[in-house]
Formats: C-alpha cells, sequence, structure tokens
C-alpha cells in the first residue's frame, strides 16, 4: 500500500472590531441578550439600504498588506444569492469578483522552521444571524446579522494538523497586533471550514475534497483534520476509497468526530452579481499608504530580531510576543536602554506574573518602562539587592509611589568592602568548628557563612562583595 498524504486548506472566518456593523448603523458589540444589538436592515426591512462601513474596509486591507496580497483597483461587493433561515435577504453581501486581497504569501513558525503559506484571497463580507435550537423549536438571534467578517481563504498548502494549528494562531496574534480582532474564540469571533483529501504520495491530481463546517475552537480543527485523515486513510486500506464523497461534514464536540451533514455533488450555483446598492469606489494609492503606514511590527519580525540581535531566548522571545501590549512594553524599555537580557527577566517573571495573577493589562500597570529602569539602574548600582529590589517592586504598584521613596539609608545595600570585613571577621571568628569543616571537605558550609552575613546585616549585604570576601578568607 502506497504512502497517503493528506492536503488540507483553510477557510478562516474572523469577526473585526467597529462600533457598527459593516453594514447598518446597528452596535457591532458582543451581546448575550438575543435581538438587542440590530437594526432594520440588519432583519431585511423593506426599504432598508446598506451603507459601507469605511473602517471595516480599512482593517480588511490592513490583513491583506499584511498577507502580501495584491489589492483591487476598486472596492466593490457581490451578492452571493442562497436561502437559510438565518439569512433574511436571502443573500449575503460578500466580495467574489474581486476581494481586498488575492494571491498572497506569508511565512510561519513551525517547531523552530519557516513554513509558507500561500493566500488564495481575503474578502471582506457581512455574517449571518445566529440559530439556537431547542427541543422542539429554533429560535432566530440577529445580533451577529451584518457583524463584519474577514474571510481568509487559502491555498491546500498544509499536510498536518500541527501546520495548519499554527496558521490559525499565528493569524489570531496578526488579528490581534493588527487591533482589528479581539479573535477570540469562545465568543465566536474566529471560526473555520476545514478541508481535507488524501491521496498517493506520488499522485498527480489531489483526492475528494471533504468540507467541515464552522469549526469554532483550534482544538476542533486539529481535531477534524485528524479525523478525516484517518477516517480517509481507513476506507483507502479497505479499497473502500469510492465511498469518500465530496460532502460537507460537521465536528462533534462531544464524540470527537465529524459527521456527515449533506452531500455536495457539484459546486453550489450562488448566482453571484455585483451588489447594486453600493457603488464601487476606486482605492487611492494616498489611503493605501496610509493604512499600509498604520500596520506594527508583527510578532514573528519581532521573535527574530530579539533572538538575532538581542540574544533572547526563543522561549523568552515567545513569551514577550505572545501579547503586543507586552512586546511594546519591552521595546520602550530597550528605548530607555534597558539591558534586553535584564528587560526580559523582569517582564516574563516579575510582571507577567503580577497581571497574570491580577488580570491586569500591562498598560495600566503603575510601574512603567521608565520606572522600572530606574528599579533596575539602582540594583545595577548596588544601592539594593536584588531581593530588596523585588519587595520595592510589589511596593510600587500596590502603593504607586516612585522607587526613590522606598530607598533610604536605613535599606541601601552595604557596599563597603572594609566594613563587610569586619562583619565576617567577627562571624569567622565565632565560628570555628564549622570553619575547620569547612576546610575538611564540607564546602556546603559556605551557604552557612553568607545566610550569616545576611543575618547579621538584616539582608543588606552586597551578596557579590560578601562571597568575594568570605571566598578570600576561607582559603
Amino acid at each position: 500500500m502506497k504512502k497517503q498524504i493528506a492536503t488540507i486548506g483553510l477557510e478562516m472566518h474572523c469577526e473585526l472590531k467597529s462600533n457598527s456593523k459593516v453594514f447598518s448603523s446597528a452596535k457591532n458589540s458582543y451581546s448575550e441578550t438575543p435581538n438587542s444589538n440590530i437594526a432594520p436592515l440588519d432583519m431585511a426591512f423593506p426599504g432598508t439600504l446598506p451603507v459601507v462601513n469605511k473602517k471595516c474596509v480599512a482593517d480588511a486591507l490592513k490583513v491583506s498588506i499584511a498577507l502580501h496580497c495584491k489589492q483591487p483597483e476598486y472596492i466593490y461587493f457581490d451578492r452571493k444569492n442562497y436561502y437559510y433561515p438565518d439569512l433574511p435577504k436571502g443573500y449575503q453581501i460578500t466580495q467574489m469578483t474581486d476581494p481586498v486581497g488575492v494571491n498572497g504569501k506569508i511565512e510561519i513558525e513551525v517547531n523552530g522552521k519557516l513554513f509558507p503559506v500561500y493566500i488564495h484571497d481575503v474578502h471582506l463580507e457581512e455574517d449571518s444571524a445566529s440559530l439556537d435550537h431547542f427541543f422542539d423549536t429554533s429560535n432566530i438571534d440577529y445580533n451577529r446579522s451584518g457583524v463584519p467578517l474577514l474571510e481568509l481563504v487559502t491555498e491546500p498548502c498544509f499536510h498536518t494538523a500541527e501546520e495548519a494549528v499554527a496558521f490559525l494562531e499565528h493569524m489570531i496574534r496578526i488579528y490581534r497586533y493588527l487591533g482589528i480582532s479581539d479573535a477570540d474564540t469562545k465568543k465566536g469571533q474566529i471560526r473555520c471550514d476545514v478541508n481535507v483529501s488524501i491521496a498517493d504520495e506520488d499522485a498527480n491530481e489531489l483526492g475528494t475534497k471533504v468540507e467541515t463546517k464552522n469549526v469554532n475552537s483550534i482544538g476542533g480543527v486539529a481535531g477534524t483534520i485528524n479525523y478525516e485523515i484517518k477516517r480517509q486513510t481507513k476506507l483507502k486500506e479497505e479499497g473502500r476509497y469510492s465511498e469518500v464523497e465530496q460532502e460537507t461534514r460537521r465536528w462533534d464536540e462531544e464524540t470527537l468526530a465529524t459527521i456527515h451533514m449533506r452531500s455536495k455533488v457539484d459546486a453550489i450555483d450562488y448566482k453571484y452579481f455585483v451588489e447594486p446598492n453600493i457603488p464601487k469606489f476606486k482605492l487611492s494609492k494616498e489611503w493605501l499608504d496610509e493604512i499600509k503606514s498604520s500596520i506594527p511590527r508583527l510578532h514573528l519580525e519581532r521573535k527574530q530580531d530579539y533572538t538575532e540581535n538581542y540574544g533572547l531566548s526563543s522561549y523568552d522571545a515567545e513569551v514577550l510576543i505572545k501579547e503586543k501590549e507586552v512586546s511594546d512594553y519591552f521595546e520602550e524599555c530597550l528605548n530607555l536602554g534597558i539591558d534586553a537580557k535584564s528587560a526580559s527577566n523582569w517582564i516574563t517573571t516579575q510582571i507577567l506574573g503580577y497581571i497574570n495573577k491580577t488580570g491586569m493589562k500591562i498598560n495600566d500597570l503603575y510601574l512603567t518602562p521608565k520606572r522600572l529602569k530606574d528599579l533596575i539602574d539602582e540594583t545595577n548600582k548596588g544601592t539594593i539587592s536584588s531581593k530588596q529590589a523585588k519587595e520595592i517592586f510589589a511596593k510600587v504598584i500596590e502603593e504607586e509611589k516612585e522607587i526613590k521613596d522606598y530607598i533610604s539609608k536605613d535599606n541601601a545595600q552595604i557596599n563597603d568592602k572594609e566594613g563587610l570585613t569586619k562583619i565576617i571577621d567577627k562571624i569567622l571568628a565565632n565560628n570555628p568548628s564549622q570553619i575547620e569543616e569547612y576546610k575538611n571537605g564540607r564546602t556546603n558550609l559556605f551557604d552557612y557563612f553568607v545566610g550569616q552575613v545576611m543575618k547579621e546585616t538584616r539582608g543588606k549585604a552586597n551578596p557579590v562583595i560578601t562571597k568575594e570576601i568570605l571566598t578570600e578568607k576561607l582559603k
């Protein structure tokens, strides 16, 4: 039996962040109260006309540019005609003829290596309403109707669930870095259609494509891919590949399996035509340049910069780029002249530990990069010890005072070598038996002597100088 190769393509839907919906004035906001964010247009009332939300178009173009797509000369929309209960107009306003972006390419990181992903197109459309199914009835919630939806269609360029998941996680970060979406799967802001086929390793054509619709979690996408590969491969090995039909399936979270929904013998004819109620408009170079200039450095570029130019480990860099706000905080530290590794250590341990515990956002932290620099500078000068710095860190945040307010003669670190030598001489004189044991091989007693010095000085002795003096005295 020849080796089977899976081929996977994704259609990723992301709800955009805006004050109003893409074609109506209704509030675009997540709400658990049904039908609370609606306007007449969302329910297809007669006489209502769509008006394009300029911000949504700009955000869609941001993604197009970030994915190195080609942008169209004109922006216009199409009608996609089909009937479903959650589509009150009987058609969806979308883009098919000339999307906001086509023929893109990006690189993502998979297991520490760069992997190319090819983008077929990116298009802006309106979301449908949602159906809530109960025992003997289904209710329609129009809150989601008209929510701006960005659909990203990849070429069939993935071969494992790991690659597909890495791409989804990469895109979620891009959406968040661009500030166009919270990309929260728990709120249904990210959904995915997953296309999977298998074929012999040396086959010239792809196998029969099976589509799984509306998978709404990262784990669900991985589960869908792995299940379909296993299911289709088993049929192939049993000589029943003809049973793999072009169909639409759904992912079931309870059984962790895909389930048949409907056959798809031929492509559905949606009878697309240009939306007559929205005039097309020409994209100016000035507007595209303005949009392009608003795109920040994205996470993968930052990670490469941190590891290659600042000597950070891949792990630390990954922690720093996980959220744009944290990465921005780190870069502000660099701009202030803080050593990269020192800033990284403080952020990845103390700062992230605090904000994860409290639920606070790093932008709301009283310990700004400037205050962190003050704290690190005092530690580097030897004014305070690293232990004292951690204590001051907590107090600065809780009491919202400056670093200098916690540094006085009473708590300043002892850096006077002559003074420390006198203290150490006294301690050694009072511990002759421990000195003898140390010289006879109990080298772990060195920490005992350090501890005695810290006890005598109430933790204010400079540990580096203390160890230097002890090393010399205990020869």
